[in-house]
C-alpha cells in the first residue's frame, strides 16, 4: 500500500458528464452519477469514497449533462473530507473559448479539453475514473502496483462471465501482467478480463497521448482509441480487481445491484469501517415502524415511516408507506408516498411520487417489452418518474413507464397494460 503522503502526487479525474438513455426516467432530469442508489447514496458516492479511503484528496470531477443536482450533491466535498485549501475537489464543466466551442466528444476528449488544469498540477500520476460504477476499491493498492512495476499506464481489470464479454472492452495480458491486446466489445474472445474504466497514467504519457490523438481526430475515448494506441509504445500493465464491481448502466443492472445489498451476506459490504461509503448526512429522525408493519430483508433509511409490508426492497429517506400497502422487490426513492392497500412489485419509484390507495404496480404475468424503450425496459421492471401522481385503483403492468410529473388527468384508463407508457404533462420541479 502507498503511504498517504505519496498520494499528494496524484490527481484523480472523475468522468461524470455522460447522459444515460438506458436508465430511462431515472436519468431524464439528472446526470447518471447523481442517480440515487442503495437508499441513501448517489452513484458517484462510491468513486468519491474510494478516493477518500485511498488518501486521494486532489480530485477533479468533469461534468456536462444535467450537472445541477450533481454539483449540489458534491458541494465543496465536505462529506468526503475534500474541502481543503490544498487540493480538494473541483468541478470542471465544458466552456467556450476562442479556440474551443464544442461539448465533450468522448471520455478522452473530455480530459483533453481540461489539459490546462492537468498541466498546472504538481503531480506525477493521473488517476482516471468513471463515476457510474458501484464498487469499493483501494486505489492506493493499484498505485503501489503501478509504481513497483515502473509502469507508464496501468489499467484495472475484472474477470467477467464469458457471455458478458461483448459488453466490455476486453484485455489480454501476458505472464508478467503486461497488456498485449485490447478489444472493444468483441463478439468472440478467449480473454474474460474486462477493463473497469480505471486508468493510471504517468502525467507526461497522458498529456502526450491526448495531444497526439487530438491532432488526428475529433472525439475519442480512452478504451476505444487511446489505450490500444499505447500498448506497443509504453509499459502498460493490468491490475486485477477481485472485489464487487457492477456497471449499473441499464435498468436491470441497476435494480440487481440494489437487490445485491439486501442478501444475508452481501458481496459489497456497506458496514466495513475501513472502506466507508460516504455521502451527505441528513438530520432525519429514526425509522418508524407502525403497529402492523412487517419488514423482511430490506434496507430502510432514516426518516421513513412504514405502516404496511416491505419485502426484499430498498426504502429511501422520508418514504411513507401506509397501512395494508405491500412493497416487494422494489426500490423507492425519497419523499414518496405509497397509499393504503397499494401493491408495488418489482418497480423503481423515483422521488416525490404519490401512489394513491388501491393501486397495483408491476401487476400480472405479461412481460411485453415497453413500446417506447424495448431495449431498456424488457425485464419486467416498471418505472415511475419523479413527481408523478398516480390516481386511486390504477392497475399498471410490467415494463411500464410513467414519465416524470405525470398527473391524474394523464391516466385515461384504470388498467395500463404491460409495455405501455404514460406521458407526463405536469409541471417540472427543480429539486433532483
Amino acid at each position: 500500500m502507498v503511504a498517504i503522503s505519496n498520494m499528494r502526487r496524484v490527481l484523480a479525474i472523475i468522468l461524470a458528464g455522460g447522459a444515460s438513455e438506458r436508465l430511462s426516467v431515472l436519468a431524464d432530469e439528472r446526470a447518471k452519477p447523481a442517480v440515487p442508489f442503495g437508499g441513501k447514496y448517489r452513484i458517484i458516492d462510491f468513486t468519491l469514497s474510494n478516493c477518500a479511503n485511498s488518501g486521494i484528496y486532489n480530485v477533479a470531477v468533469l461534468t456536462q449533462f444535467n450537472p445541477r443536482s450533481l454539483a449540489r450533491h458534491i458541494g465543496v466535498g465536505r462529506s468526503w473530507d475534500m474541502d481543503r485549501e490544498m487540493g480538494g475537489v473541483v468541478l470542471l464543466q465544458p466552456f467556450l473559448s476562442r479556440s474551443q466551442r464544442t461539448w465533450y466528444k468522448g471520455t478522452a476528449d473530455a480530459v483533453y479539453q481540461n489539459l490546462y488544469y492537468i498541466v498546472d498540477q504538481r503531480v506525477d500520476e493521473i488517476l482516471v475514473l468513471s463515476a457510474d460504477h458501484i464498487y469499493s476499491m483501494r486505489y492506493d493498492q493499484m498505485l503501489a502496483s503501478h509504481r513497483n512495476r515502473h509502469a507508464d499506464v496501468t489499467v484495472a481489470v475484472y474477470e467477467v462471465a464469458q457471455e458478458d464479454t461483448s459488453r466490455f472492452g476486453i484485455i489480454t495480458i501476458d505472464h508478467n501482467e503486461r497488456i498485449v491486446n485490447f478489444e472493444e466489445k468483441p463478439k468472440t474472445t478467449k480473454s474474460r478480463l474486462a477493463s473497469m474504466g480505471i486508468y493510471i497514467f504517468n502525467k507526461k504519457v497522458l498529456v502526450d497521448a491526448l495531444e497526439e490523438m487530438a491532432s488526428k481526430q475529433e472525439g475519442y475515448d480512452f478504451g476505444h482509441d487511446v489505450l490500444p494506441n499505447l500498448i506497443s509504445k509504453y509499459e502498460v500493465f493490468g491490475f486485477r480487481f477481485h472485489g464487487y464491481w457492477r456497471d449499473v448502466g441499464t435498468v436491470e443492472a441497476y435494480w440487481q445491484a440494489n437487490m445485491d445489498l439486501i442478501v444475508d451476506l452481501p458481496e459489497l459490504n456497506l458496514y466495513n469501517p475501513e472502506n466507508e461509503v460516504r455521502t451527505i448526512t441528513q438530520g432525519y429522525p429514526p425509522v418508524k415502524l407502525g403497529p402492523h408493519a412487517q419488514v423482511n430483508r430490506a434496507l430502510i433509511c432514516n426518516g421513513a415511516i412504514v405502516n404496511g409490508t416491505v419485502i426484499e426492497s430498498i426504502i429511501s429517506p422520508r418514504v411513507f408507506i401506509e397501512e395494508e400497502a405491500v412493497v416487494r422487490n422494489s426500490i423507492i426513492f425519497e419523499d414518496t408516498t405509497i397509499g393504503r392497500g397499494a401493491i408495488i412489485e418489482k418497480s423503481i419509484i423515483d422521488k416525490q411520487v404519490w401512489i394513491s390507495r388501491g393501486c397495483h404496480l408491476g401487476a400480472g404475468t405479461d412481460f411485453t417489452a415497453n413500446k417506447d424503450e424495448p431495449e431498456h425496459l424488457d425485464s419486467g421492471i416498471t418505472m415511475v418518474g419523479k413527481g408523478a401522481r398516480i390516481p386511486a385503483d390504477i392497475i399498471i403492468g410490467k415494463n411500464c413507464k410513467i414519465e416524470p410529473w405525470a398527473e391524474a388527468a394523464d391516466f385515461t384508463a384504470k388498467i395500463i397494460a404491460s409495455g405501455e407508457t404514460i406521458k407526463g404533462k405536469g409541471h417540472r420541479k427543480y429539486q433532483v
